[in-house]
């Protein structure tokens, strides 16, 4: 007896099997988009450290639990809930050794310095291929001082070519 396996099976099967294909070889290579941003996120922890106390710790009104999440181990966790008025845990707080400024931007701390979509200011997105720059949306495609991002810069001369520090 002959089992008929339905066209439409062989099809997702192989469709599948390709998408895995590309998954596997895209994160493998270092120098993939797809890993480049994998390795990105794994330098950002999921905390802010904190540099100094944030005012709203001198309010009586904040709850033992905020207080002691800030003061006793002086991190707030990446998009914490916050609000302009009444509960701002993150208003101008600097963190990370002065790399990061925290400000309330709808509702949830964002590291203005480096946020993409918060560059500088609340609500200021940076466009295509740029990135936040210490506040400043920046082109790291060709720019030899941000290569590819914003910490790396290429030597003397060598030119940045799509991210890359290319030759001299």
């Amino acid at each position: 007896m002959v089992t008929k396996i339905p066209n439409t099976f062989i099809k997702t099967i192989s469709l599948l099997s390709l998408i895995f294909y590309f998954l596997i070889t895209t994160t493998s290579n270092p120098h993939s988009v797809l890993a480049e941003e994998v390795i990105d996120q794994e330098e950002d922890p999921d905390y802010y450290i904190l540099d100094e106390t944030p005012s709203i710790l001198s309010n009586v009104t904040v709850s033992s639990k905020t207080r002691m999440l800030v003061s006793h181990y002086k991190k707030i966790k990446k998009g914490m809930r916050c609000h302009v008025a009444s509960y701002n845990i993150c208003n101008g707080v600097k963190a990370n050794n002065g790399t990061s400024l925290l400000h309330c931007c709808k509702k949830h701390c964002r590291n203005i310095l480096g946020d993409k979509n918060n560059c500088g200011r609340c609500g200021h997105k940076c466009g295509f291929g740029q990135r936040c720059c210490g506040g400043v949306c920046t082109y790291v495609n060709f720019n030899p001082n941000h290569c590819g991002k914003c910490t790396k810069k290429c030597a003397t001369g060598v030119k940045c070519e799509y991210g890359y520090c290319g030759y001299a």
